[in-house]
This record gives structure tokens, sequence and C-alpha cells, in this order.
């Protein structure tokens, strides 16, 4: 049954046809059976496997591009079906776990955040209605009928410089749209503080928690991050900061274009799949980073590699907003996967639950993790 119900979703992961949540279980199981060799493999019989996938892909349109990562995957998963028939560590869960786990459920989080104006008022978007919040000067502040905030400030004419801060409270996400065009992400118990238009020669902006930035080209006005002791710098780019105060490594990472990141006199220049880390004294460049792992959140997923429980529950607690408490001993083995950040808490729990010997308990917003 399982051998069957895996060859049908290959197939479909092989002609391109998956959806996001069907590739991303075939990928997190492939890369975890791959690193912790759960399986033992028969020698396979490799030339009818490469004429098994090769028949089907002269059968689809697919760019070439595409081909070979999705050749090399589902060879794998062909040959170690060929020998095994355990298929997705969390793909059949017990029914009687899933029950005990699902007694009291928590639902993910969701868009939520406050808006503190210049004056101090605060507005809750959740609730706030489309259309004009706001004027700060001569900055008209929208909500869109998707939920965004998008400051509309005029190319000339402004006057005094005003300060806004979205801040984002434990279970809550938002997309922010600044007056000079710039998006930004904010997960979970985050923040950030801007002006709501920019009048000076650079674009400054203070953030707390995780933000991802897509900035909106400008050479004669550099875009700044404050972040803690670090300063980002750029022109125009993507890129991920991860400054979250109970965190012990602070992680910025690019996707596109280029960063100059600064912190305590030590000044390095990212390329696109770089990553910054600062443990508070010193920084080092990560050349090939998982640029994937770092913005699964804004992607609306949880990618797990090779992190440790306590890891993991730092992640949940700020999204689900739970508390966490651990019994017995709780190893520190690094756990693979991947699942939508939208799944009920019971999902999560369940899928990591399949994988190694951990337990937990639900009790209000309280989850016991028990080694």
């Amino acid at each position: 049954m399982e051998n069957t119900r895996a060859k049908s979703l290959i197939k479909k992961y092989i002609a391109g046809t998956c959806t996001a949540e069907e590739q991303a279980i075939v990928e997190s199981w492939y890369e975890k059976t791959l690193s912790t060799r759960e399986v033992t493999l028969a020698e396979p019989d490799y030339d009818s496997i490469e004429e098994e996938i090769w028949s089907k892909l002269s059968k689809q349109q697919m760019p070439v591009i595409n081909i070979w990562p999705r050749i090399a995957i589902a060879a794998s998963i062909l040959m170690i079906l060929s020998a095994s028939a355990y298929f997705f560590w969390y793909y059949q869960p017990s029914q009687q776990q899933i029950a005990i786990i699902q007694k009291q459920d928590i639902p993910p989080g969701s868009n939520k955040a406050i808006l503190t104006l210049n004056n101090g008022r605060q507005i809750t978007l959740t609730g706030a209605r489309k259309g004009i919040l706001a004027n700060q000067g001569n900055t008209k502040i929208n909500k869109a009928a998707d939920g965004e905030v998008i400051y509309n400030a005029p190319a000339s004419g402004q006057d005094e410089v005003m300060y806004n801060t979205m801040t984002t409270p434990r279970g809550g996400q938002y997309h922010l749209v600044l007056a000079d065009g710039t998006h930004v992400w904010l997960n979970a118990a985050s923040s950030i503080k801007y002006p709501t238009a920019f009048t000076e020669d650079y674009r400054e902006v203070t953030i707390t928690g995780e933000v991802y930035f897509e900035v909106a080209h400008n050479p004669a006005k550099p875009f700044r991050v404050a972040a803690g002791n670090q300063t980002t710098e750029v022109l125009g780019t993507h890129f991920n900061i991860n400054a979250y105060a109970d965190e012990q490594i602070m992680k910025t990472t690019l996707l596109e274009g280029s960063i100059k990141v600064s912190t305590s006199g030590q000044v390095n220049l990212l390329k696109p799949g770089q990553q910054a880390q600062f443990d508070g004294n010193k920084m080092q460049v990560i050349d090939h980073a998982n640029t994937e792992e770092a913005i699964a959140w804004k992607n609306g997923y949880f990618r797990f590699n090779n992190q440790n429980i306590r890891d993991i529950m730092s992640k949940l607690s700020r999204w689900y907003d739970i508390d966490v408490a651990y019994e017995g001993m709780v190893s520190n083995e690094g756990y693979y996967g991947t699942i939508s950040r939208y799944k009920n808490i019971s999902e999560v729990l369940e899928m990591l639950q399949q994988t190694k010997g951990v337990h937990f308990s639900i009790k209000g917003r309280r989850v016991t993790v028990i080694g």
C-alpha cells in the first residue's frame, strides 16, 4: 500500500505536477532518509530505473533546467522503494498518537500586527478596515484588499520626518510596503521602525526579530537596516535577517544583489547565497548557505535541516504562541523535514514524534517535550 501510494506521488513529482506541499514531502523525506541512513538498500537495477524515469519524462513538457534535480531525487527514491516498503516518515501517522495530541490542538499563526503612529496612537491591523488608515504628514497609509499596509508618499513637498513602528505578536506575521516601494515581511514576535517618507540621503530602518526585505533599488539613497549592534547596507536587493534576542547567532542571508554587513568593527561584503553569522563577538561568512531554509517562514513553511528539538520548539513557540517545557533526557539529534506553517500544531508535533524518540503533551497553550 505504501509503495503504491509512494510511486503515484513520485510520478507526479517527475512530471512536475505536484503541489508545493507534495513536492516538499518528497524532497524532505529524501533528505531525511539519506541523512539518517534508516533504509538499507539492496543493489538496484540502475538501467531499468533510468529507463522508467526517462520514459515518463519524454511524455512531459518540462523546462530542461528543472529536469536533472528531479531525476536525481526521483531515481534515489525509486531505488529505495525497490528495497523497502518504508515510506514517508510522517505520511501515515499513528491514529492513536494523533488522537492523544489532538485532544488540545492549537491553530497556526496568522496575519496580525499593531501599527504605532508618530503620535503614539496604535492601530490593530487585523480588524482595521481596508482603505486609508491614517495620514502622517503628507504620507497616506493604506490597507490594501489583501491586507498589506502600503505607504504612499509624494515625490516632493514632505514636511517633518515622522516615524512609525509595526510590531507582530507571537503567532503573527505581516507584509508592509514602505514609502520608497521596499517590501518588508515580518515574522512572528518582530518589529520594524521606519520613517513615513525617506527625505535624507539614505534610507534607514531598525528591526527586531526576523524580517525579510526586497529593497527598492535607488543608488542615490543607500538602504540601511539596524539590528542590535549590526548594520546592513544595500542599494537594492533581497535578504533575510534573523535577529531574535533569544537566538545565540544573528543570521543575515543574501538571496539577490549584494550587501555590506558591519558590526563591532567587522565588515563583510556578501554575495548571493552567502550568510553572515554573528555570535556577539565574531562574524563569520558561510559561503553556501541554505537559503531555502532561511526564508522558508516567508514562503509559508517550516524547514528543518539538522536542527535539534530545542531550536525547533523555539520556532514553534513564536508562531503558535505557546510555552514550551521539557521532561526527561531530550536528545540533541538533528531533525530534517518540511511542513506547512498553516497546519495545526498537532500535525507538526506528529511529524516530529514519528521520526525520533520524542513525545509531546499539550495543555492549554503549554507544550511539554518528553524525552
